[in-house]
């Protein structure tokens, strides 16, 4: 099969993965060969706006996905670095290590609001921009719900369903899950 691209670089947290990202990365393996997911925020520190580790996403997109598709999908971790310029050069230097020299990169993703900025950051990429996916679908507020112990199935594929449902019987998932009511209880004083 003819690709457009080798190379497509998909960039986003995955806090959690749901169908919106899933059909993003379905749109990119028509389109290119391989698909490199940028998972941001991959330090190694939990809080409850970033409750997994780039591992767990890592494992919890690839099982949403065949066997055939998996070998397509290549991840690099971008930790923050608070600083756009610094930020945008590890991201680069990161998918340069996976990407041999002269083949044709291009970045997917959706302008959803103020925080799509960075995906102007790469005009040597060329950029395959996409309609809203799913509704506009957000990992904010389907998160929130989880930690109120509702898993929203309506927004994830099966793969997802089950890392969260595996994850809420973890002590880890108890300590961010309090952590969020203590901290929506202040905010509503």
């Amino acid at each position: 099969m003819k690709y457009t691209f080798d190379y497509l670089v998909f960039i986003g947290r995955f806090q959690p993965f749901h169908l919106a990202h899933m059909q993003t990365i379905k749109i990119a393996l028509e389109q290119s060969h391989y698909v490199i997911l940028a998972l941001g925020s991959a330090q190694n520190e939990r809080n409850i706006k970033n409750p997994f580790l780039a591992v767990e996403r890592q494992d919890m997109i690839l099982s949403n996905f065949t066997p055939e598709e998996q070998k397509r999908i290549k991840f690099v971790h971008v930790i923050d670095v608070y600083d756009d310029k610094k930020w945008q050069k590890l991201v680069k230097s990161l998918v340069n290590e996976i990407v041999q020299p002269e083949k044709r990169v291009g970045l997917i993703g959706h302008f959803k609001d103020d925080s799509s900025y960075y995906l102007k950051f790469f005009p040597e990429w060329e950029m395959v921009e996409l309609e809203s996916l799913q509704g506009a679908m957000s990992a904010t507020p389907v998160r929130e719900a989880y930690y109120r112990g509702d898993i929203q199935e309506a927004a994830f594929p099966q793969g997802t369903i089950n890392f969260l449902t595996q994850f809420q019987k973890t002590k880890i998932y108890q300590q961010l899950q309090n952590k969020y009511i203590l901290e929506d209880k202040t905010n509503l004083n």
